[in-house]
């Protein structure tokens, strides 16, 4: 027990006790420990800072200012690289999926008063794929053919007058001029419906990432071996390459874009069907991306695939929510 000290008669209410006080630390103490710099300053501090050194203080807001602006460059610049996980970053490639390889220019948005906001770029094209799995070789082979088969017969001995072959041959040049617009027009892409523009988007990916292709054209289409380990020949393929990892890639873009295209679209936001649809469309990539990064990163057929269908982290990386 601390002693107490008794006080005069006349002062019985005072009582000293010596007993320590009960804070923790005291103002000498607490002025003899280190000082901790808060993240945080508080009104009155700032007040006082600004009192005793304003010029200081205005250097200071300055700086921060600019390292505010500067973090959200940043932090834009880096929501523009991780792109959209259903479109990534859309290239004039994935664009031209909207007509199949068919428009030479690129359709920019309207306004309300009907202006186009951006101004129209070129579009990768196939001119070559026609509808109904055709292309245009085939297509002048066959006009060739039937022009030779339905060209009228006329021997030397037969009875006919000159002028009579010579309207025979104009009738059928006609007829044969009618018949080649008739079958261009059905085998023209643009007359043709999503299907179409489906089956001739898939020709064009097999034809842009095939390995068919692309092991001839791309500067180093493999990924680099470890070191001491050789690269082993493989056997020529025997027709065109349908399965490749970065061929049914493209292939899912296209179809993610199609459907996507019509869920933008407010008549079909209750569309539960091909919502579904198409995150199972987006996983399926996403499950793609990421073998084909951990097996062909660093190759010229990943970056190739990267480039031109404008494929971000998003696509592959963390979790789709749609």
């Amino acid at each position: 027990m601390p002693p107490r000290i008794p006080g005069p008669l006349g002062l019985r209410s005072l009582n000293l006790c010596l007993r320590p006080a009960a804070t923790t630390t005291s103002p000498a103490a607490s002025s003899l420990l280190p000082l901790t710099q808060k993240a945080h300053l508080s009104r009155k501090e700032k007040v006082r800072r600004m009192k005793q050194d304003p010029k200081g203080w205005a250097a200071a807001q300055a700086r921060k200012s600019k390292n505010v602006a500067r973090q959200d460059e940043l932090r834009t610049e880096l929501a523009e690289k991780w792109g959209s996980p259903v479109h990534g970053i859309p290239t004039p490639f994935v664009e031209s999926f909207d007509s199949g390889g068919q428009a030479a220019m690129s359709s920019p948005p309207l306004d309300e008063f009907g202006n186009p906001i951006k101004e129209a770029y070129p579009l990768p094209t196939s001119p070559h794929i026609r509808n109904f799995l055709l292309d245009s070789a085939e297509v002048e082979s066959a006009i060739k053919l039937s022009a030779k088969i339905s060209t009228p017969k006329i021997k030397e001995d037969d009875p006919i007058s000159p002028e009579d072959r010579t309207r025979m041959l104009e009738e059928h040049a006609k007829q044969h001029e009618k018949a080649m617009a008739a079958l261009n027009r059905i085998v023209d892409l643009n007359n043709g419906g999503a299907k179409d523009r489906k089956h001739a988007n898939i020709r064009r990916c097999i034809e842009t990432f095939g390995r068919h292709n692309t092991d001839n054209t791309l500067e180093r289409p493999e990924p680099p071996l470890a070191r001491g380990v050789e690269r082993q020949p493989k056997p020529i393929r025997a027709g065109p390459d349908t399965g490749s990892s970065e061929v049914q890639i493209a292939i899912l873009t296209a179809k993610i874009r199609a459907v996507a295209s019509m869920l933008e679209n407010p008549a079909n936001k209750k569309d539960k069907n091909n919502k579904r649809s198409l995150r199972s469309l987006c996983h399926r990539r996403q499950r793609l991306l990421r073998y084909m990064e951990k097996k062909e990163r660093g190759s010229g057929r990943w970056q190739h695939m990267i480039e031109t269908l404008g494929l971000t982290p998003a696509t592959w990386k963390e979790q789709i929510s749609i």
